[in-house]
Order: structure tokens, then C-alpha cells, then sequence
């Protein structure tokens, strides 16, 4: 922030989304947003950054040599445990409901933003399609599940000018897309493998997996995709 690095720390929780501080003004800061809401920084905002939420099995394969973060084993008591996503799911959120809500408020939803327009994808309906293909703020991408039907990547399908149409291969393992203008396969990390554009890779966008209660939050005036 104006050339200065800040150091968070966890200092509350808002709705369930975590509330950081930074140690350099004692600024709070939203999670979810990147927004200073109570400090010296009031309003300022953070950038966002692409980000990925894959599975191990997946980073691995694309980062045979990445390290690891492992458990600290003196500070296992103050873990989480694994079902932690389960048990979130049994606590009542404090967003007061919508009538007429087409979706539960702990759905999980890809929450994408590009040029102020906001869309929500709901997370099973993309899963079941594998690749869901879309055009936000002007810009054509692609909304797309990997074969363990957790991890999710949103990507700007366009290439050298062209928005390519990308359809999943059938029964490919691991998950495989072909753009329809020449036949190219692609992986889930964005680049071509085989065909006349092997080697290019697709941009990744700033895509939230994130509870529908929590996008809609943040994000009033966005869209649900219904198909």
C-alpha cells in the first residue's frame, strides 16, 4: 500500500469472513474485499490478485518441485479440524434471508467480477456441466472444473483477438478441452498440449469460491448464472 509492504494478523470475524489487521497502522481490513474498514487506511482498498484453490493432487502435478507448508505439530491443538467444512454448514449465518432466494445461503457459488459486473456461478451446476462458457463485463470466459469436481479456474478464452469456443473432451483423464476453431486440446491449467496452438496458454481471471450468502454480501448488484 503506497509502496509499503503491511503485516496481517487475524484480529476478528465479521459474518463469518475473517477480519485482518495490519501491524504497520492497525488498520482492519475485510477479508474478502481488501477493504480498510476502521483505521488510519479507512476505504483504501487492496488489489486482488489471481489465486488458485485446487486440490493437492492437482498443484502437485503442476508443481512437482513446489514446497510444502506442513502442520506445526506443537501448535496441533489450535487446528482446525478436517470436517471443519461440515460443521460450518450446520452454523446459522447472520445475512438476513432473501424471499424468493434461488439459492440456499451456504451454496457455494465461483463468484466472478470484471469491469463492475458481478456473476455468480453456482458450484454443482458448473461441476455437472465441467465447463461452463460465459460473457461478463465484455469479456467471453470460461468456467471450469477439474476431474476431481473440486478444484475450479476461470479463464479468458480470448486469444490473439478471438474468443475460442472450448467444449470438454469425453472421457478424458485427466480433464481435457477442445476449442472448437482448431481443434486443439487444452488442460486445466490454461495452455494448449497438442494442436496447431500447443504451448499458448488462456489468462486466468480473479475468480472467489465463496458461500452465496457471503458473494451476495459483498457484491449486491450480481447476477446468478441459471443454466
Amino acid at each position: 500500500m503506497d509502496g509499503r509492504a503491511l503485516d496481517f494478523r487475524l484480529w476478528g470475524i465479521n459474518n463469518q469472513n475473517f477480519i485482518m489487521r495490519d501491524d504497520q497502522t492497525g488498520t482492519w481490513w475485510q477479508q474478502v474485499t481488501g477493504e480498510a474498514i476502521h483505521g488510519p487506511l479507512k476505504g483504501r482498498r487492496l488489489a486482488a490478485v489471481v489465486h488458485d484453490e485446487v486440490s493437492f493432487g492437482i498443484w502437485r502435478a503442476e508443481h512437482p518441485g513446489g514446497r510444502v507448508l506442513r502442520p506445526d505439530p506443537r501448535f496441533a491443538d489450535g487446528y482446525e479440524s478436517r470436517n471443519w467444512e461440515r460443521k460450518m454448514k450446520t452454523f446459522r449465518t447472520v445475512t438476513p434471508l432473501t424471499p424468493g432466494d434461488p439459492l440456499r445461503p451456504r451454496s457455494v457459488v465461483v463468484g466472478v467480477t470484471i469491469d463492475g459486473h458481478s456473476k455468480a456461478y453456482p458450484f454443482a451446476s458448473v461441476r455437472a456441466q465441467t465447463i461452463v462458457l460465459d460473457t461478463l463485463g465484455g469479456a467471453p470466459i470460461a468456467v471450469v472444473v477439474a476431474g476431481d469436481h473440486s478444484s475450479v479456474r476461470v479463464f479468458d478464452r480470448r486469444l490473439d483477438g478471438r474468443a475460442l469456443e472450448l467444449l470438454a473432451k469425453p472421457d478424458a483423464e485427466p480433464l481435457r478441452l477442445v476449442d472448437a476453431e482448431t481443434g486443439s486440446e487444452w488442460d486445466f491449467s490454461g495452455t494448449a498440449v497438442s494442436g496447431p496452438l500447443a504451448g499458448r496458454s488462456l489468462a486466468k481471471v480473479k475468480a472467489l469460491k465463496e458461500y452465496w450468502f457471503d458473494w451476495k454480501l459483498y457484491q449486491p448488484g450480481t447476477t446468478i448464472d441459471t443454466r
